[in-house]
Formats: structure tokens, sequence, C-alpha cells
């Protein structure tokens, strides 16, 4: 892993393929890290890609460079890390491919800065923006069900259960959302390592807090939180990837958002997968990823 200093973190990166090669960013949700994209990575750089993996914020050796900065899990700051990143890096623009977080991330950047984005390949909800003034409505009885862990968090109780046994929880986490994925303890033990930051409980906890409207956000991210809020359309070529048995975010989640997307646009729903499809689909993943870089 390479370290760079990059807005308010030094960001740990992984990075292969030749470095005149056209730029892949590759983005890990919760609760994974980089190692989601080795095999995708190994095959983008086959074919003549440069990929990099960040740790997000709260992940690996990922670290704040202020004590004094807010510990914000917010939408708006996976936004401006990315962006800072590819700043840093001095990367005009670049094909973005994340889940979960990672897509929330990808799709901000793709909403507000679609000049720095060449393509955007986004995985289950493909919209990944959150509608935070609309958090508060009930949702369906079963997707209440699968948000749990969610509003566990939304407590101190949760807090200290994911500070006390956060490689059991995020390890269940695992099965309930990849059912079918047969991971071993040696995959696992690889990723769960990025869990003892030290910042990962915090920026955990406020996501799922601040996402709900419980916690206040970062006062240096409310300009892009207030953009967010518009629920902005994304321009860019964007191939969206769904598990057919994703056990948090079931396949009909990415058909209602589809008219955000505004310029080439497809999705795909993966048979036998779920959540975490880049370790789950690897070749399946870096061929959208081709796909979308020809279409843009």
């Amino acid at each position: 892993m390479k370290t760079l200093a990059a807005g308010v973190l030094n960001v740990a990166y992984a990075e292969t393929g030749p470095s005149d090669g056209p730029p892949v960013i590759l983005l890990h949700g919760f609760p994974y890290d980089a190692h989601a994209y080795d095999d995708v990575a190994h095959r983008l750089a086959a074919a003549g890609r440069r990929c990099l993996i960040p740790s997000l914020r709260g992940y690996g050796a990922t670290r704040f460079r202020s004590a004094a900065t807010p510990r914000s899990g917010q939408q708006a700051g996976l936004g401006a890390d990315l962006l800072a990143f590819m700043d840093a890096l001095a990367i005009p623009s670049a094909t973005l491919a994340g889940f979960d977080w990672g897509g929330r991330a990808a799709c901000i950047a793709a909403a507000l800065w679609p000049e720095r984005v060449r393509g955007l390949v986004s995985c289950g909800t493909g919209y990944n923006i959150q509608d935070i003034a609309r958090a508060g409505e009930p949702a369906a009885p079963e997707d209440e069900y699968r948000y749990w862990y969610q509003y566990y968090f939304h407590s101190e109780r949760g807090r200290a259960g994911l500070a006390r046994n956060r490689r059991d929880l995020c390890r269940l986490l695992w099965r309930l959302w990849s059912p079918l994925w047969a991971f071993d303890e040696a995959t696992f033990a690889q990723t769960a390592e990025s869990f003892d930051n030290p910042d990962f409980v915090d920026i955990v906890i406020h996501s799922y807090r601040h996402r709900f409207g419980y916690a206040a956000g970062d006062p240096a991210l409310e300009p892009i939180e207030q953009r967010l809020a518009a629920l902005p359309p994304i321009e860019v070529p964007t191939i969206v990837l769904h598990g057919a048995d994703d056990g948090v975010d079931p396949p009909e989640n990415s058909l209602r958002d589809a008219a955000r997307f505004i310029s080439a646009y497809e999705r795909i729903v993966l048979t036998g997968c779920g959540h975490n499809l880049p370790q789950e689909a690897p070749e399946a993943w870096a061929r959208a990823i081709s796909d979308v870089f020809a279409k843009a």
C-alpha cells in the first residue's frame, strides 16, 4: 500500500497496472476493504488499466491528518475524499467503480463533478445518494428488517457492540448480505484487519446516524450536503450491477432510480450473487468497467 496526503486524510491505497494507462478508481464499502478488488484489479491491469484502490476514511491504514477533524462518516465526506484523492494524484478524470459506501462516493462525484468522471459502475441501488430529508419516512417492513444493523448503531449499545464485537458483527453481515458466497476465514481475516483502524467505530456510527438525521454533520462539508439534497441527476455513462441474491439491497431497488441517470445507462442483474460483487463476480465487474469505458 502507498500513502498520499489528500484533503483531510493521509490515504492508504493500492496501485496496479501501467502508470500511463487509463485510470480506474475502485471504491470499497462497509464492512469491506480494498482487498475486495484484488481479482478485479488483476484483470483490469492485464488489460492496460491503471487501477487505484484507496482505503476509505476509517479503514485500513488511512488516517486523518488532524485530530481536530470531525470523524464524520457522512456521504459528503466520502465524495470530498474521492475528489481530493484525484486532485492529489493529478488525475483530471477517471472511470469510477464502487459498491456500498464506495458506490456512494462514486455516485456523488459523478453527480457533482461530471467533468472528472469518464464513466461509472455502481452496485446495488444504482443511484446511491442519500435522500436525508426523507430518511424519517418508514420503509416497507421487509426493508426495515434488513436494516436492523443501522438501527442498532443508533444506540449506544450498538456503538459498544461494534467496538467490542466488530469482527463477529461484520462477519455476520457478510453472511447475511451474500448468502451464496462461500468465503473462507482467511479471506475474511485479511479484510478484518482494516476494521482495527482507530477511527473505524466513530466513522461507522456517525455514518448510520447522520443519514437518518440523528447526528450533525461536519460544518466544512455542509456545502456539498446542500447540493446533494437536491438529488442531482447523474449524466455520465453508467452500468449498474445488482446481485440477484443481495441480502440487504434486493434487486428491485435498482429499478426505481433509473430515471436519475440521463446518459447511457445499463442495469445488469447477476444471478447467484449477493452484495459484495467485486469478490463474488470479479470477471463481471471488470467487464462492466471495460464496457462503460467504451460508452464514454
